[in-house]
């Protein structure tokens, strides 16, 4: 109904779980890290607890488009069953075909499921099993489930299980009698809410999937979507839902706080008061407790009889004024203080406007490379006569952190002028900018509110043109590809031994161990954001980085 409205492609706050819209916060960044080592590397339980909608299903739907091609995940969903059709269920999953003789019998499916993990695990195939909603396992099934880890070899087990579930669970593998499968749990993670600039940059990261080009919730609205919602991705989808659907009955392309307010009313059934309105209660009764002590004070019994007493005037002497320096209170004024105060992002865009041009922006990367920029000209072409390549994309924060590399932003300030930034470092916190000649520190969460997620980022690619690179492809930038990979996992190719410029299954393989490791699709395929972030991890010596901003540049 509202998407023509706001220019929108579809419908930015649905309540599915769709992997394109999966917003990686630092917890859920390493959440996501937790269950594909989870898949890869470990062998027993790992454990994902998170309170309702905090984006646990979600990832998984993103696990399963990520996991790597020898892996076999059954995904059980609902697993308040018996033990019997816990495994029947399992077998189902994977494909397992039961005769019906053996479908209540649990010594036939754990017999039947042993010869079929032992033959995936010789065909180098790794089995998991995804359990959601598992606070909902009774105990008996999780005993079940513990036994499952018996099947093993010499060096492995044969079955990675991963549980998720809410807080419950780890209450439920607590108890007592479970302390056994408790004992086999190699990984706990716990996800919680997002935090106010998450919050804000979650809002942003959908309406970008969804095709927004331009600001629809102003930053107070942002604010306040994060105190109704209290930092929950699926209640701040209900409710931004319900706000686009309110500023487009009334007509209002910008989502104020109060339609933030009224929606989150229409989610809840009840009023919520502003923001301030307590603090403005607290004031006024704390004024008015003030107001009746004191005239309490006036009429207190006594103080109407006592005699009125008189006490000379007394003037204070004068002051030397050979002494006033002496005198002075130490430390600096309070404007001095104030004056130390580092200036908001917004302040610097209208104090720098004149040095946010494209060109201003091209020629401080250009210098960060150690390259003059010419005005006037294809700043990409210019670039690849010195063998770099131009990355030009709509995302967020956390891919210019998988490159690397200093980035020019495009910022678009409240009254809607561009300003192209360079970033030049990037903490968890804080961001470095340049402007005007010089570095600048300033919030991530200030970032984003001026940011819709345009970069441009310059890196050096393994041969021009650049291609993504895929089995059975030959050449230098294939050469490159394997070289770089060798170098950072510590492999270099044996002395006296041409390295192959093939793009083989163990390339593919190293490519792809590469992507999961950075939280890259693993397919096996270098596309270009792969090199990219290849050639930001391997840091050649004389290349711009992308500085720790929380840490000093």
């Amino acid at each position: 109904m509202y998407l023509t409205f706001f220019g929108l492609n579809e419908k930015p706050f649905s309540i599915t779980p769709d992997p394109r819209y999966l917003f990686l916060s630092e917890r859920h960044a390493e959440a996501m890290a937790h269950l594909l080592y989870g898949i890869n590397e470990a062998g027993g339980f790992i454990q994902l607890t998170g309170e309702v909608g905090t984006g646990k299903t979600t990832i998984v739907r993103s696990l399963l488009a990520q996991a790597p091609e020898n892996a076999e995940i059954a995904l059980i969903l609902n697993p308040r069953m018996t033990s019997p059709e816990f495994l029947l269920t399992l077998c189902e999953e994977l494909g397992i075909g039961v005769p019906d003789s053996a479908e209540r019998s649990l010594k036939d499916l754990v017999d039947i499921l042993s010869g079929y993990l032992l033959r995936a695990h010789a065909a180098g195939r790794r089995v998991v099993l995804v359990v959601d909603e598992a606070q909902n396992l009774s105990p008996e099934v999780l005993e079940q489930v513990r036994l499952l880890t018996n099947l093993e070899t010499n060096t492995r087990k044969l079955l990675q299980i991963i549980l998720i579930g809410q807080p419950e669970l780890r209450e439920l593998l607590a108890r007592n009698e479970l302390r056994q499968l408790a004992q086999r749990i190699t990984g706990r993670y716990h996800l919680d809410p997002l935090s106010e600039p998450e919050t804000a940059a979650y809002v942003r990261h959908r309406l970008r999937v969804a095709g927004a080009t331009t600001e629809i919730f102003g930053r107070f609205g942002l604010r306040e979507i994060h105190r109704l919602s209290g930092g929950v991705p699926r209640v701040i989808n209900v409710i931004c839902d319900r706000a686009l659907l309110g500023g487009y009955s009334l007509d209002r392309h910008r989502i104020t706080t109060a339609l933030v307010r009224q929606a989150a009313s229409e989610v809840f059934g009840r009023r919520f008061p502003p923001r301030w309105l307590p603090w403005a209660a607290g004031a006024a009764a704390l004024a008015l407790l003030s107001a009746g002590g004191a005239a309490l004070w006036r009429l207190a019994p006594g103080r109407l009889d006592a005699p009125a007493r008189t006490h000379p005037i007394t003037r204070p002497p004068a002051r030397d004024p050979t002494r006033a320096a002496h005198d002075a209170p130490a430390g600096p004024p309070a404007a001095a203080v104030h004056a130390r105060d580092p200036p908001s992002l917004p302040a610097l865009l209208t104090r720098y406007a004149g040095d946010t041009t494209a060109d201003a922006a091209y020629a401080r990367l250009f210098s960060l490379w150690g390259l003059r920029y010419a005005p006037g000209e294809d700043p990409c072409a210019q670039a690849s006569r010195h063998g770099l390549a131009c990355l030009k994309d709509r995302g967020s924060l956390g891919q210019l952190r998988l490159y690397n590399r200093p980035a020019i932003l495009l910022l678009t300030d409240s009254a809607g002028n561009e300003h192209r930034v360079v970033l030049t470092g990037l903490g968890k916190s804080r961001a470095t900018v340049d402007l005007g000649r010089s570095a600048h520190k300033v919030g991530i969460g200030e970032l984003s509110r001026e940011w819709m997620g345009d970069y441009l980022v310059l890196w050096r690619p393994g041969a021009d043109p650049v291609k993504p690179l895929s089995t059975g492809m030959s050449g230098a930038d294939v050469l490159w590809l394997r070289h770089s990979l060798q170098e950072l996992a510590g492999t270099p190719a044996p002395a006296g031994r041409p390295m192959s410029d093939v793009y083989d299954a163990g390339l593919a393989r190293l490519v792809r161990r590469f992507q999961r490791t950075h939280r890259l699709t693993a397919d096996g395929v270098a596309g270009i954001e792969t090199q990219a972030a290849l050639s930001g991890a391997i840091a050649t010596p004389g290349t711009p980085l992308l500085t720790s901003a929380d840490h000093g540049s």
